[in-house]
């Protein structure tokens, strides 16, 4: 079996479902699995930033720390989700991919999500290797970390950039999209992502969407396909329906879009 690993955050679950389509479609293989695995709790644990909590003669005194650390341990997840590929339809939901389409602004912005590493103020990543045993204790650097403020000002901006970009180039009838499944980190972001979309006319209204983020978490890769999955299973939907996904990582600033269209069996 040839095994593929994507490098990334969210988005790498698009990476991986690519790469898996593209080899069904290449006639390379008649099978793939495209799977996605979080297991982030064991690195949000309470005792990892006790050290520097220590080192700090007041919290409050640098509240950044809360904001890039630990605000994180409270929205992400773990979880598990995996799609099968074939070039056949197969059992009664089949989902045809018409097509993915993956962006990064990596070229224009700096790194927002890292770990292992601290982000120095001229934008750079000084890496855990760069650090001594005790300074990567006090310095809390297997925590995980985000730049809120590139976060809060590049995040919704590049987003509606990437899915513009992706309805342009496949020249999409938005009308014909039954549901839009949004992965957000947050429901903070829902409401930004919804006006920003409709700051720019793009016909895909809070209506059709669907999340099940309030009662599943942040899964990060694994949102999309368990999204997806649990639609499915509780929504109505009939053949020729089609439903788009929008993925964001705030890694590297990068945006996937895909569509797929019901067939049923």
């Amino acid at each position: 079996m040839e095994i593929f690993s994507a490098a990334g955050v969210c988005l790498t679950s698009l990476n991986a479902l690519k790469v898996a389509y593209l080899a069904v479609a290449g006639g390379w293989c008649d099978n793939a699995v495209s799977a996605n695995s979080e297991l982030v709790s064991p690195v949000l644990l309470s005792k990892l930033f006790e050290k520097e909590y220590d080192c700090l003669a007041e919290v409050a005194a640098n509240p950044i720390l809360a904001f890039e650390k630990d605000f994180l341990r409270f929205m992400l997840s773990d979880g598990a989700a995996a799609v099968h590929l074939q070039p056949e339809k197969h059992g009664d939901k089949n989902l045809l991919i018409d097509w993915i389409e993956m962006v990064s602004y990596a070229g224009e912005l700096p790194a927002c999500m890292y770990m292992g590493a601290e982000g120095m103020p001229d934008k750079s990543i000084r890496s855990w290797k760069n650090y001594t045993a005790e300074e990567i204790g006090t310095h809390s650097l297997w925590a995980i970390k985000q730049d809120v403020k590139l976060l809060n000002e590049f995040a919704i901006a590049r987003f509606v950039d990437a899915i513009e970009r992706a309805i342009s180039l496949h020249d999409v009838d938005l009308n014909k999209i039954r549901y839009v499944i949004p992965h957000i980190s947050s429901m903070f972001f829902y409401k930004k992502l919804e006006d920003e979309i409709n700051a720019r006319g793009i016909n895909l209204p809070e209506s059709k969407w669907y999340t099940n983020l309030t009662w599943v978490g942040n899964v990060g890769s694994v949102a999309p396909a368990a999204a997806l999955d649990e639609l499915l299973r509780t929504m109505p939907i009939e053949p020729g329906d089609q439903i788009m996904l929008l993925v964001p990582e705030s890694g590297r600033f990068s945006y996937g879009v895909a569509l797929l269209t019901f067939e049923g069996e």
